[in-house]
């Protein structure tokens, strides 16, 4: 029951016996896919396929499908253009087009939740904190709308959507995957910024994705306490103080700004307390089963209002399209044609890999 709290990575492109074995065992509420779990469309929905086959719950499969070098299906397709490119282009049109879209090859691919939008503010363009190119605007408002018909037309393919990264990425002076960022805002200045979005968005969403930044000023008392394992900032803001009560899920736990600190037991333990919902464990899967253990020694208080909002939300998983061949040939055309009508014809049928030089983080690469 209690691995309904689990999100997990899969090794590679096809599920292994040893991978069969503890997975049928630990019966994770889901699974996220990256880059490694991707050959070909055939293959993905194959995965997909077989993920479902070993739950006797079904699962949410996720996956980080935004745009830009953040495209998990970039080897197999064309990348349509990043947040930041729509932004520039301001056609709000071709922001309805590319939620179809992924909606469209999400559901080919078996995959029922994206985790996405990005509902951080670009404060910094040139921020090397693994968020160039994937925001959505550089204020409260322009994250709004640009985010808001991306979510609303990927919801419109039944796709579930998760906001992130909560309470804020945006003001990160380091990238996450690599160590833990500090913010000094305080309450009052995020309400008046970057929790806009989230106010706004929220109840259109399927879920959020906690961020691994510490607020100095929400957690004065535990220094270098990530906000993905903060009660001050889970609880007592999102879920009091902005009155959110759907699904909340941390970022991958198997970042530097989580691992460099805490051992694999007690940050699934922190997380679940804090007031999250589902732990993510994306790369070091052969810890699934000690995360299990960890979660089995928390009482059924601390999990029940968890394990009730991921019922909840599995209630709306999507069936899936059969996958077609010519359908997904036609709607990677319309990938194509999308980058056209945003980035101009050079630019689209360029380099589309959309890496940022210099850029040290692992995000594009997973």
């Amino acid at each position: 029951m209690y691995g309904q709290l689990l999100i997990l990575g899969i090794k590679g492109t096809e599920l292994s016996s040893n991978e069969k074995h503890y997975l049928s065992r630990i019966q994770p509420g889901g699974f996220v896919l990256f880059g490694r779990n991707v050959e070909s469309p055939q293959q993905v929905r194959a995965l997909t396929d077989s993920l479902r086959e070993i739950c006797d719950v079904p699962p949410i499969i996720a996956i980080d499908q935004e745009g830009g070098r953040v495209t998990r299906t970039k080897e197999i397709g064309n990348t349509p253009p990043s947040a930041e490119q729509f932004r520039i282009a301001g056609k709000p049109e071709s922001l309805a087009w590319h939620g179809i879209q992924t909606g469209q090859i999400l559901s080919m691919l078996g995959i029922n939740m994206n985790l996405a939008p990005v509902l951080d503010i670009s404060y910094d363009p040139d921020a090397d904190n693994a968020l160039r190119g994937r925001c959505y605007g550089r204020d409260a408002q322009e994250v709004i709308n640009n985010a808001g018909v991306y979510n609303r037309n990927l919801r419109r393919m039944k796709t579930l959507t998760c906001g992130k990264h909560f309470p804020s990425c945006g003001l990160a002076d380091v990238d996450p995957h690599i160590k833990l960022p500090t913010s000094n805002k305080t309450k009052d200045e995020l309400l008046a910024t970057d929790l806009i979005p989230y106010t706004a968005l929220s109840p259109e969403m399927n879920g959020i994705l906690t961020a691994h930044t510490h607020f100095s000023e929400l957690d004065p008392e535990t220094p270098g306490l990530p906000a993905s394992l903060s009660y001050n900032v889970v609880t007592r803001l999102l879920r009091e103080q902005l009155g959110y009560n759907g699904l909340v899920m941390t970022d991958d736990l198997d970042m530097g700004a989580i691992i460099n600190t805490y051992g694999r037991g007690t940050d699934v333990q922190m997380a679940i307390k804090a007031g999250n919902d589902m732990a993510l464990i994306c790369h070091q899967t052969d810890t699934a089963e000690k995360a299990l253990e960890a979660l089995n020694q928390l009482s059924i208080y601390d999990v029940q209002a968890s394990l009730k909002r991921v019922r909840k939300v599995k209630k709306k998983l999507p069936k899936f399209s059969v996958f077609d061949q010519k359908r997904w040939d036609k709607v990677d055309e319309e990938i194509m044609e999308l980058r056209i009508e945003v980035l101009g014809e050079e630019a689209a049928r360029g380099d589309q890999s959309d890496s940022i030089a210099n850029s040290r983080s692992p995000v594009e690469d997973y």
